[in-house]
């Protein structure tokens, strides 16, 4: 989906809606029809749309998955089973590449992040046109703005340069506040588009609703704890530690449940390989997967992950999150219980590297694919125990970080971090945060890293392979250094193609 949007205001088309939302709801049960349409009369109705989870739960984004240090694409991976890896668009995602990354017709972000757009467009255009209350009302309008804003967030973080005062001019995204193709769709300066964040944030932030209704967490809308949480991503990621703070102070507040990995968390059904089968090394190898990878279609395991805030989830469709020596040897490997569920030693096989058979492991949370990425309670402890680092309390945030280290790790004296000063603070959580969130947060993290007043975490990513063209790895050629330095314009990713040329060049391609 581009984003010129059809004229629909007040009616609905039901042949779009039928391709676009998916609802047991009673209103999107109606016989879809080319010549009939459907008025829009009650909250209720909008209501299903923004009740629906299939349409807002997916983020595919191969920049957060293969573009960071978390990655362990390497030559040596790369080598133990060349036909794993047919997707040309992951040597160049983890290269930085600019030359055939806009020809991916695999890469949905923009499509994905502007239908949530259109649907939260959708429910504000026409809430106040519709019987019901005000209260009734008042909650739509709070979750339409809320995920207006999050997919903004994630639109300007993956194809934006990072926001700072020499780069507000630069290109940001086209604005889209309605459902009206009459909107232009030139892109705006990335100033107007954090502005429009922080409005919908504001009227976010209004929502009277707890995360808990009638006992249960109701993680899939927008509720205080929840947007109090992105908001606490959001300033850390604008390096505002104060804001930051107070309102990871307030999602807390409203929701504090952590999973306690010692007595929650299990091995569910073991996978088994054979490996070089026909020689005299064949051997049947049992791999260990977390209870949470059981489940490959049923939503309920993923909703039912009793730490979201907001329920979001990266979906990669290579089923294989590579970790990076660098990110592996950040674990205690004998008492950090994610290790012991996450991290499948022998992965490697189940991709098929079997014979010769290469051994490597594989980050494994929901079945093979899927990782939370939403507002967490864990990442809101690790929110607040970096903003009280870099605000200078070094005791406060390691109290903060080894309240959740509690739930994570087996018991000992290793459990309890402690900090010599504020530098040493900021680099156990920034560790911290590797550990909990690998991939989903770490090119974020990245970007405000290397544009804040702390020239101590500034990363220069690099990256050794093979040199490729647009649909070959030349793997007999002498392997290169690939880069992305602190201030490097790769830190956009580019628009796909296919949105430049359906906008008739409108929508321009970012620079390098």
């Amino acid at each position: 989906m581009n984003i010129r949007y059809s004229k629909i205001s007040g009616t609905i088309s039901l042949m779009a809606l039928s391709t676009l939302f998916f609802s047991c709801e009673k209103f999107l049960e109606e016989a879809p029809s080319k010549t009939t349409s459907l008025v829009v009369k009650t909250t209720a109705q909008i209501d299903a749309l923004m009740n629906n989870t299939a349409t807002f739960y997916v983020e595919e984004n191969r920049t957060q998955t293969y573009g960071t240090d978390d990655c362990g694409l390497t030559v040596d991976v790369y080598n133990g089973g060349r036909g794993v890896f047919s997707v040309m668009a992951a040597f160049q995602f983890a290269t930085w590449d600019t030359q055939y990354l806009p020809d991916d017709t695999r890469e949905n972000v923009w499509s994905n992040e502007f239908k949530k757009i259109f649907t939260a467009n959708l429910a504000l255009n026409n809430v106040d046109k519709v019987t019901g209350t005000d209260a009734e009302k008042a909650v739509i309008k709070a979750d339409a703005h809320f995920a207006r804003a999050y997919s903004y967030w994630i639109l300007a973080n993956t194809y934006c340069l990072p926001y700072t005062e020499q780069n507000k001019n630069e290109p940001g995204l086209p604005i889209k506040t309605s459902t009206s193709f009459e909107e232009p769709l030139q892109r705006q300066p990335l100033e107007k588009v954090y502005a429009l964040i922080e409005a919908d944030l504001a009227e976010a932030l209004k929502t009277p609703v707890s995360l808990t209704q009638s006992g249960r967490p109701r993680h899939w809308r927008a509720s205080k704890a929840g947007v109090n949480a992105f908001a606490a991503r959001y300033y850390l990621n604008r390096n505002n530690n104060v804001k930051a703070l107070e309102h990871a102070n307030a999602a807390l507040a409203d929701y504090s449940t952590l999973v306690n990995y010692n007595t929650e968390m299990r091995y569910g059904r073991d996978g088994s390989v054979v490996i070089n089968s026909g020689t005299p090394q064949a051997q049947t190898v049992v791999l260990k997967y977390p209870y949470t990878h059981d489940n490959q279609t049923d939503l309920t395991d993923m909703v039912g992950w009793k730490e979201f805030l907001y329920f979001r989830m990266l979906n990669h469709g290579s089923w294989w999150y590579i970790p990076s020596s660098e990110l592996l040897n950040l674990y205690d490997k004998s008492n950090d219980l994610r290790y012991q569920y996450h991290m499948v030693e022998g992965y490697s096989y189940d991709r098929g590297m079997t014979k010769p058979s290469f051994d490597y492991p594989g980050y494994i949370f929901f079945f093979k694919d899927r990782i939370p990425s939403g507002p967490t309670v864990a990442e809101v402890l690790l929110t607040k125990a970096e903003a009280q680092a870099r605000s200078n309390e070094p005791a406060a945030a390691m109290a903060t970080l080894n309240t959740l280290r509690a739930k994570r790790m087996k018991p000992g004296p290793w459990v309890d971090l402690v900090a010599t000063g504020k530098d040493d603070a900021i680099k156990k959580v920034i560790e911290e945060r590797r550990r909990e969130m690998p991939f989903v947060q770490r090119w974020y993290d990245l970007r405000r890293y290397n544009n804040n007043d702390d020239p101590n975490d500034d990363v220069v990513l690099t990256r050794t392979f093979y040199p490729y063209n647009a649909s070959n790895v030349l793997f007999n050629e002498p392997v290169k250094t690939y880069t992305l330095p602190k201030n490097s314009r790769r830190y956009a990713t580019p628009l796909p193609k296919t949105e430049i040329i359906s906008s008739n060049g409108v929508i321009q391609q970012n620079t390098y």
